[in-house]
């Protein structure tokens, strides 16, 4: 165990200029699929918060996303954007947007109809009660589901390698084909570090946002 830790390490030091490439190529496909996610998922989990019947086809259509494996909606998307990072980021976006969107729905549908109640006769507007009351008190939830997203986001982005695109996934990919565990595992630990970082990051800020009892 030692000694494949020690070649791991070795070839990391190596190919580090190549390493710290992939670091930031990684970062940026998993940064861009959040980011639009979130900002797609958001307004959206209030609108279906606010309709049963828009929420369940809503979620429905998502959750059936889930279902699909994030590897074949980047060969699907391959014909149309070619071998390019639209059709990573493509992939990684709509893997994300399920648990942001369903935490997002659940967040606001969960509020007390009461509170809204005392905003409202505390003379607030509705678009006040929103950003002032509802999304303070749903903001947990919805962090949760960026918390889920990411960690699916980070381990998934290796996918990108598959298609030439770069990132962590080029040392798994390389490490498979030579049979060469060392170098598996340069692209392996980064990428499991990362997830646990973003996971530990997220879930500290979710207890911060949380409501004292």
């Amino acid at each position: 165990m030692i000694s494949l830790l020690s070649e791991t390490l070795v070839y990391a030091q190596s190919h580090a200029a190549e390493l710290l490439n992939s670091l930031g190529e990684h970062l940026f496909l998993v940064a861009v699929a959040l980011g639009i996610s979130t900002a797609v998922s958001l307004p959206l989990g209030i609108w279906t918060s606010r309709s049963r019947t828009v929420s369940v086809t809503v979620i429905n259509i998502f959750n059936g996303l889930r279902v699909i494996p994030s590897i074949a909606i980047l060969f699907l998307a391959i014909p149309v954007f070619g071998l390019s990072n639209t059709s990573a980021i493509i992939a990684l976006t709509l893997l994300a947007f399920p648990p942001i969107l369903i935490n997002t729905d659940a967040a606001y549908r969960t509020i007390d109809p009461a509170i809204r109640e005392s905003a409202a006769g505390m003379g607030m507007t509705g678009q006040q009660s929103l950003w002032r009351v509802e999304t303070p008190l749903a903001l947990p939830v919805i962090v949760a589901g960026v918390r889920t997203a990411a960690v699916e986001v980070i381990a998934s982005a290796t996918l990108a390698a598959f298609i030439g695109i770069g990132g962590l996934g080029l040392f798994v990919v390389r490490g498979f084909a030579l049979y060469e565990i060392p170098i598996l595992l340069v692209g392996a630990i980064p990428v499991a570090l990362l997830a646990l970082t973003a996971d530990l990051l997220l879930g500290g800020l979710q207890a911060r946002l949380q409501p004292p009892a």
